[in-house]
């Protein structure tokens, strides 16, 4: 039987529920709990996580719950990924994790407008389906994956629609990284306003 997502975000299919540390972007390093919600259109043939896309394979659970289990852990920054978590309506969601004292960090593609209560969104633009107005335009973090030596060009484009204080950052693809990483590195020194980001947890061989 197909879920009945309410629209008031209540309950939302969770994919998995992690007490990690931020491998990606401006805040790795740091512990947060991670929260993973199924479903997602946008497939990016090289997503590490194609199991999340569909949504139907993953229990509704109550944000309430979800909240709660957050609140145990020493860290008071929960991230919201996916798949693709605005799909969802995510007012819910946000507001009670953070009347739990407990800030909240959004990784989006962007192609769905923005709901919920961030302290900080970052925007991972896809080629498949391009971000909204809603997200660029309150994007504190831009970190575009970089597979191939086109998607430079690319980068540069949703540099334009992201704020002046936003955060830029390159990305290698996991699979090309040696290849990508050099090309990344020669890059930055030429164009110093972006950062690397790598994928630490992989070489941390963490979750």
């Amino acid at each position: 039987m197909a879920h009945q997502i309410p629209d008031d975000g209540t309950l939302l299919p969770i994919m998995e529920e992690f007490y990690t540390i931020q491998g990606e972007g401006y805040h790795t390093g740091k512990a947060a709990y991670f929260i993973r919600l199924g479903g997602c259109d946008v497939g990016c043939h090289w997503c590490d996580v194609k199991e999340s896309w569909d949504a139907e394979l993953h229990a509704l659970t109550a944000a309430d719950t979800i909240a709660e289990n957050a609140s145990r852990f020493p860290s008071k920054a929960v991230v919201v990924t996916g798949g693709e978590p605005l799909i969802y309506n995510l007012d819910y969601l946000t507001g009670q994790l953070q009347q739990k004292g407990i800030k909240t960090f959004i990784e989006t593609s962007g192609a769905y407008p923005l709901s919920g209560h961030w302290d900080w969104i970052c925007l991972s633009p896809k080629k498949f389906k391009g971000p909204t107005t809603s997200v660029a335009e309150k994007a504190d973090e831009l970190k575009v994956i970089i597979f191939n030596k086109s998607d430079f060009e690319w980068a540069e484009q949703h540099a334009k629609l992201v704020s002046p204080d936003c955060k830029l950052y390159l990305q290698p693809e996991w699979s090309k990284s040696k290849e990508m990483t050099t090309l990344i590195v020669e890059y930055v020194k030429n164009n110093p306003h972006w950062e690397i980001s790598l994928q630490t947890h992989k070489y941390l061989n963490i979750p």
